[in-house]
């Protein structure tokens, strides 16, 4: 029977700034309250958001600054490699690695452009090999998180012994934009914030936990619901306000129909991991996965003392997961532009 990929570990890291709510509600009244007809019913949005503070590139007078591209891309080469090399070192030393242990690099980021890859950057600066082999992911958004793993632990599979760092990272906080009059860009405002994650994956021994299978379901119809919307100054937020109705109404199929291709009765699932896109989202989750409100309070944790950090964001779920005791299967869950839901069965290592 050929060795099932496993999680060897897993490490976090976030940018040194820390924003507060009660800070970006004010900046926002700045920037924004003479500009809305009636700026009071918006901002009420930081007010439920669920987010207390989170965690940014740059502090928060920077991004009452008008900037475009090069400013943008600046911040998310300096930060983004910043946070990788970070989780990277933290990710590969807790199994017991280095840089020139590793086979093959994953990046999953959607929040900047960068050509080479953010990985190319950290080649010397973290020993890889150069024979490594370099896979970037953009386009996934919050949904790399899951789908950037799943994509690792498949590689892992076909190559028994490799050694495959995934990284996740996301800058978030450059998508908000002063100069955007959206109900979209004040959402992203009060949720969005920057960070990054990375896992050590090998089909082996060892680990904390494998992976039993993954799936994803793209819906038709569904471009408007999630994305970006691109101009000459930066990303703009494409956010449909039916999301949590859409999540209430498609997801439980979606993630059934997953189960089942995998021959995985949800019966079995212990705990599901999710990504929290909002407090909205994850009510809505709740619902769909039949559990009592207020289950899925790591979600609801991360959310607020960090913020949604788009792609790492189910990661960080997860690792709070692992503090608190991993149950025997877990069920990895994100949504993203597609629109897609992705999911990873997880079984812990005895």
């Amino acid at each position: 029977m050929a060795p099932r990929p496993a999680l060897l570990s897993l490490a976090t890291a976030v940018p040194p700034y820390i924003l507060t709510q009660r800070d970006i509600a004010v900046a926002a009244r700045q920037v924004f309250g003479d500009q809305f007809g009636d700026f009071d019913k918006v901002v009420q949005v930081f007010e439920t958001a669920g987010v207390i503070q989170r965690h940014a590139a740059r502090p928060l007078e920077w991004y009452l600054e008008p900037h475009g591209w090069p400013d943008r891309t600046e911040v998310y080469l300096q930060s983004g490699a910043d946070l990788f090399e970070e989780a990277a070192r933290k990710a590969l030393a807790a199994a017991g690695l280095n840089g020139s242990d590793v086979d093959t690099v994953i990046t999953a980021s959607s929040t900047g452009v960068a050509t080479p890859s953010l990985d190319a950057y950290l080649l010397d600066r973290l020993g890889f090999r150069e024979d490594v082999t370099r896979i970037p992911l953009f386009g996934l958004g919050c949904a790399a998180g899951v789908t950037g793993l799943a994509v690792a632990t498949r590689l892992a599979a076909a190559s028994p012994g490799t050694i495959i760092l995934f990284v996740t990272v996301e800058l978030s906080t450059l998508a908000v934009r002063p100069d955007k009059l959206t109900a979209a860009n004040v959402v992203s405002t009060a949720l969005f914030a920057d960070g990054a994650a990375a896992l050590v994956i090998r089909a082996g021994d060892g680990g904390f936990a494998t992976a039993q299978g993954s799936g994803e379901h793209t819906w038709h119809d569904t471009l408007d619901i999630m994305g970006w919307d691109i101009d000459p100054d930066g990303f703009g937020v494409v956010l449909a306000r039916a999301l949590p109705p859409f999540a209430e109404t498609h997801l439980g199929p979606a993630i059934a129909g997953i189960l089942q291709r995998l021959d995985i009765p949800m019966s079995s699932i212990d705990r599901f991991v999710c990504h929290p896109g909002g407090p909205k989202i994850i009510t809505a989750l709740e619902q769909v996965l039949h559990l009592d409100q207020g289950t899925l309070d790591h979600e609801r944790e991360i959310l607020a003392t960090h913020g949604n950090m788009s792609a790492p964001t189910v990661l960080f779920v997860l690792e709070r997961v692992l503090r608190a005791g991993l149950p025997q299967r877990c069920l990895l869950i994100a949504m993203g532009p597609g629109f897609t839901a992705t999911c990873l069965v997880l079984e812990r290592c005895s």
